[in-house]
């Protein structure tokens, strides 16, 4: 069966084989597996898949020669626990060869983030990396924050490690560049300057305060500043400063010496100091207790844009060089790649790493191990941060550990809960209705677990609680049942908080029992009189009812889950709130894009006279052809 091409670089050769048995851990089976794939595997670099007897993806990995790497799976007794457990799982495998080794651990790193295999190391990070975005689509380039796919005619200048440090040198470059920041439309708009420009803080292109000129030289600047070119600008601000004072224009002389001191702040505001280190990330990596920290330093322009560290995940038995090196290869695989790469130890497979990161950057990316000097100074500082991050998680692990324990005995769970999940419902007067379910653990919140449930009942009364709950929890646990029936893949939670009391917890025992799950602990978390926070009565199945003093641990830790709960409840059904309201009818017409809806609402002012305008109205409206026309007044005026 040939496997689905992945890029199309890396579809030259590929296959899958299959021994499908039983699903409980066999090592006999598993091996029989591997050994049936190596019989016709070559002697070429490529990636490979382990899978279990459902098809998920147990592990990925690459190897410079597939046949040898894969055979070493084989000779299960020189594996550790870890790789023996994932041998004893394993039914198939799949195969893709590539061209070179560097290849394969670019396509590794892609296959890991898409398919979280179990015995992977995996970067866990819930959050996207903020950027500075220079739009030069306009005749005046519009200067922002932003997340999410790089995509648009500008440059983009980051990572940065946080929307803090983003926002400090966005604030602060407004001061000193003066570039717009507002939309098209609220530019386009304008017939007097807005506030930023009372306050020096833009040069109002929208109103004419400055010229086309005048505003690239501007951006030119600001291009230069992020570029690494500090010295530059700040000597221009100097000299245009003097100039104005020998002029007498003191006032002049005054806005260049207020964008002086902004420059000044941004340079004086870091955390570290880069040195002659231009474009660099720094990177770290400690280890504890059988938990490992990634540390990293942004340093791009000469300039440092924040640091962040990283908890892997899956690093238990795993060694050190191996997390580096699948951490650095999976950031990678989204984040642009700086020209230098500084990290604390040699890498034994660094000059892969770099052919890999130079192919992907598309010229030469150096991996160095500093041992003196400037370079040296940073990856110490990075390896301080490292150890201080992974020592303040531990203490931290240690507290939510007690509490576990705590909440097990409170509860008379049979061991600390390994995941939490919490539901709430969110609605006003039963409009958009959504129920929310967030996840906790050990290591806290797992943002990336949360979910939203969009109520789907149409029979259901508005405002009806239990029901949205009712709904809620048989689609999810449905789903469980389904996807994962033997509960071996980690997500079946080992404690269920409903926010509720006896009604809510009835209607999801009711659920629980029609779906045959008895297994999972359910508590009902209820405000106390006068839903005073602080005296929440706790409902158990068994209909007993506890509370617990004001000043516990254990009840401010639930209560962070209930308000978690809570808010992303709330925030999920203001976001679905906020569409209703933009929501138009124009929108469920089959081939109506924003171009012709923005061309129909032009035209005919609202959407309600779109919805009843002529055949010949609407072919009149600029952008719509006659077929379009046609369509459109079919969809509101169907043949009876």
């Amino acid at each position: 069966m040939a496997e689905t091409p992945i890029n199309d670089r890396f579809s030259e050769e590929q296959a899958t084989y299959a021994v499908r048995g039983r699903d409980k851990p066999d090592m006999d089976q598993g091996v029989a597996a591997i050994r049936n794939v190596l019989k016709t595997l070559p002697v070429r670099p490529g990636v490979y898949r382990m899978l279990d007897a459902g098809g998920d993806v147990l592990y990925v990995g690459k190897a410079r020669s597939l046949k040898n790497r894969v055979a070493n799976y084989t000779q299960v007794a020189r594996l550790p626990r870890r790789l023996q457990r994932m041998v004893a799982l394993t039914r198939s495998m799949t195969i893709v060869t590539t061209a070179t080794e560097a290849e394969a651990l670019l396509l590794e790193a892609q296959l890991i983030k898409r398919f979280r295999p179990a015995f992977n190391v995996l970067l866990r990070d819930d959050k996207s990396f903020p950027f500075i975005f220079l739009r030069e689509d306009h005749s005046y380039p519009r200067i922002s924050k932003h997340r999410g796919a790089r995509q648009g005619k500008g440059t983009f200048y980051g990572p940065f490690a946080s929307a803090g440090a983003v926002n400090r040198t966005l604030n602060a470059m407004q001061k000193v560049f003066l570039l717009r920041s507002c939309t098209d439309s609220f530019f386009s708009n304008r017939s007097r300057p807005c506030l930023l420009h009372q306050i020096r803080r833009c040069s109002a292109p929208c109103v004419g305060r400055i010229d086309e000129a005048g505003y690239a030289e501007l951006v030119g600047d600001a291009k230069g500043f992020l570029s690494g070119k500090s010295q530059e600008v700040q000597r221009k601000l100097g000299a245009s400063m003097e100039s104005a004072a020998e002029n007498l224009d003191f006032e002049l002389a005054a806005v260049f010496r207020d964008r002086l001191r902004a420059l000044t702040f941004i340079q004086n505001s870091q955390a570290i100091s880069a040195g002659d280190t231009a474009d660099a990330d720094i990177v770290a990596l400690a280890a504890l207790e059988g938990q490992m920290c990634v540390q990293m330093f942004f340093i791009r322009g000469g300039q440092n844009w924040g640091h962040r560290a990283f908890f892997p995940a899956h690093v238990a038995d795993v060694e050190e060089q191996e997390v580096l090196l699948s951490f650095l290869s999976q950031f990678y695989e989204e984040m642009p790649v700086p020209r230098e790469i500084l990290l604390d130890r040699a890498l034994d497979e660094a000059e892969l790493l770099t052919d890999a990161l130079s192919d992907r950057a598309g010229r030469r990316v150096a991996i160095k191990a500093p041992q003196r000097g400037n370079p040296r100074r940073l990856v110490d500082q990075a390896k301080r941060n490292a150890v201080e991050a992974l020592e303040r998680r531990l203490a931290e692990s240690t507290t939510q550990g007690k509490l576990l324990r705590e909440l097990a005995e409170l509860f008379d769970l049979e061991s600390s809960p390994q995941r939490i999940e919490v539901y709430d419902n969110s609605h006003i007067m039963g409009t958009n209705a959504l129920g929310a379910m967030i996840v906790a653990g050990p290591e806290g919140f797992r943002k990336s677990a949360y979910r939203k449930f969009n109520i789907k009942n149409k029979e259901l009364v508005p405002g009806d609680d239990f029901g949205m709950m009712r709904e809620v929890l048989t689609r999810r646990f449905a789903r469980l049942e389904a996807e994962d029936p033997d509960r071996t893949k980690g997500e079946w939670p080992d404690l269920v908080l409903i926010d509720g009391g006896k009604g809510q917890l009835s209607a999801v025992l009711e659920v629980m029992g029609e779906l045959g799950v008895h297994q999972v602990p359910v508590v009902g978390v209820a405000k106390g009189p006068d839903r005073n926070a602080g005296r929440e009565i706790f409902h158990l199945p068994s209909g007993r009812e506890l509370s617990l003093p004001p000043n516990s641990p254990v009840l401010y830790f639930l209560q962070r889950l209930r308000d978690e709960a809570h808010r992303f409840a709330i925030g999920a059904h203001r976001q679905k709130r906020a569409k209703a309201f933009t929501a138009s009818p124009l929108d469920d017409v089959p081939g109506i894009g924003p171009a012709r809806k923005r061309a129909l609402l032009m035209h005919f002012g609202t959407a309600k006279a779109a919805r009843g305008a002529t055949l010949q109205d609407l072919e009149k409206a600029p952008g719509i052809s006659k077929g379009m026309a046609k369509a459109i007044y079919e969809h509101f005026h169907p043949p009876s």
